[in-house]
């Protein structure tokens, strides 16, 4: 995996202040995505032990709330492959702090057996989130007053409670389009 962008101290992609990795490699293309660099999956830098470490270390002040993977697409299978092992240290090392996941998949679409983006590790993947923001950018839909996404299509889904609950639970304050 390869990755274009880290950034410390984020504010915008998520609550609190987050550590962000931007993975490359994006099948979705969206119309007028904000990051069409990283639709290359080899765009950027290699994923190497040495960028988990840093990401590790980044995320150990305590005004750091959490860690959040952006795109390209996470949930591409070889970036979901790369990326699992990696939240796994994530998880032991900082059991409190949250991992947003944004992804231009649906919820739906990354349960369904045989989509594109579904493969061996996505319950996985989606056992180690919090939050996943979900839906491909829409441009006719577009809304810069909404919280954390860009289009009104796209849904800040709150994993924890939907696997308490059994059923898609969002945050709340405008969570569902």
């Amino acid at each position: 995996m390869y990755y274009g962008e880290i950034k410390n101290c984020d504010i915008a992609n998520g609550e609190g202040v987050r550590v962000t990795l931007f993975v490359s490699g994006c099948t979705n293309h969206c119309k007028n995505c904000f990051q069409p660099q990283t639709w290359d999956f080899t765009y950027g830098q290699p994923f190497t032990e040495e960028t988990e470490d840093m990401l590790l270390a980044m995320l150990a002040p305590d005004y750091i709330n959490g860690l959040t993977l952006l795109g390209g697409e996470p949930f591409e299978p070889e970036n979901q492959r790369a990326l699992v092992p990696f939240l796994r240290r994530v998880r032991a090392a900082y059991p409190q702090k949250t991992i947003w996941g944004f992804s231009g998949f649906t919820y739906e679409e990354l349960l369904t057996d045989g989509s594109h983006p579904r493969c061996e590790v996505t319950d996985e993947l989606l056992s180690l989130l919090d939050v996943l923001v979900d839906g491909r950018f829409v441009e006719e839909l577009k809304d810069i007053s909404l919280r954390f996404r860009g289009s009104s299509n796209q849904r800040l889904i709150d994993l924890n409670r939907t696997r308490e609950a059994g059923c898609l639970c969002f945050l709340p304050d405008r969570g569902r389009p």
